[in-house]
């Protein structure tokens, strides 16, 4: 997916309140006490989380004394380097997705509202910029307005949906759609499911004979992909548990991110959750997807003149 623009021109465009806050404490000014302080509530306050805030202080204060550094603006590039490497601890992070089987069966799972139906068409027209063949797979059959808004989808970048009527079983909709991409030698299988609540103990069991439906016809998918709204913050992590028991997951995808001020939500997922995230939505346009690329991350949202400013020797 290496047709998905530019992640460090993008993620600086929508650098936030909160980071713009992180950005500004590293301005060159005397290290004092309350520069810790700051920079702890800042963190906490952009849902980093407590512990990996106090593990984060811990460590770049120790950076100070090693260095003898006695401003602030000496410890941008150290503190870039600690969330990347943050990022970085966790396996698949930054790796590109997996479409190296034929057809490749992408699933995106994840509550009503977080933007799996969007990031649906917007990976569609990713991979058909990069030269592959794409099916969406309108499994949300529990809502007529979500088939609908996937046929738009599909529309729009020009690719073909498998749809049913509503209310359908949607396992036997995932079937129809991999017989498809066999029959036409479909490279990519897009399978939006149910925006289940993790708490429906049944729609979860739906969720899971999907899963099993693929595993039947073509392997364990490439991808199984938890779409989360990154606004949610901490809230959203208790979806995850819930949604990998039901289809072992390979990754994130963080959608809106240009519509939150809690920037540190990425850090949290690879300190809490352990999965890699995928890309990143930052924006409604077809294109306004990119791949997650850690080191980019946190120096566009840090502020800094271009991804590898403030980089270890």
């Amino acid at each position: 997916m290496g047709l998905l623009g530019n992640f460090f021109s993008k993620i600086k465009n929508v650098a936030n309140k909160w980071s713009q806050e992180v950005s500004n404490l590293f301005s060159d000014s005397p290290l004092t006490d309350g520069f810790w302080d700051e920079l702890e509530e800042l963190l906490i306050a952009g849902d980093v989380g407590i512990d990996t805030s106090e593990a984060l202080i811990k460590d770049l204060r120790q950076v100070a004394i090693d260095k003898r550094i006695a401003h602030t603006g000496e410890l941008k590039g150290a503190f870039a380097d600690m969330l990347t490497a943050r990022l970085e601890t966790v396996e698949g992070m930054g790796r590109p997705l997996d479409t190296s089987a034929s057809p490749s069966v992408i699933m995106l799972v994840g509550v009503n509202g977080s933007g799996k139906t969007t990031t649906a068409g917007k990976l569609a027209a990713a991979f058909l910029k990069d030269g592959k063949s794409v099916i969406l797979a309108a499994a949300d059959t529990y809502r007529a307005a979500a088939i609908e808004q996937l046929k738009a989808w599909g529309e729009r970048v020009g690719v073909r949906v498998v749809a049913s009527s509503h209310g359908s079983d949607s396992a036997a909709l995932v079937f129809d759609s991999i017989q498809a991409a066999r029959a036409s030698r479909t490279d990519i299988v897009i399978v939006d499911t149910a925006g289940r609540l993790h708490t429906k103990s049944n729609l979860m069991d739906e969720l899971a004979k999907v899963r099993r439906i693929v595993d039947r016809e073509v392997g364990t998918p490439a991808e199984s992909l938890l779409v989360l709204d990154s606004v949610m913050g901490q809230n959203g992590f208790a979806q995850a548990g819930a949604f990998n028991k039901a289809s072992p997951l390979s990754g994130v995808i963080l959608t809106k991110f240009d519509n939150t001020a809690k920037g540190g939500i990425a850090i949290s997922i690879a300190d809490k959750l352990k999965l890699p995230i995928r890309c990143v939505g930052l924006g409604e346009g077809e294109d306004d997807l990119a791949p997650f690329s850690p080191a980019e991350f946190t120096r566009g949202l840090l502020g800094m003149e271009d991804a590898n400013d403030g980089a270890k020797a």
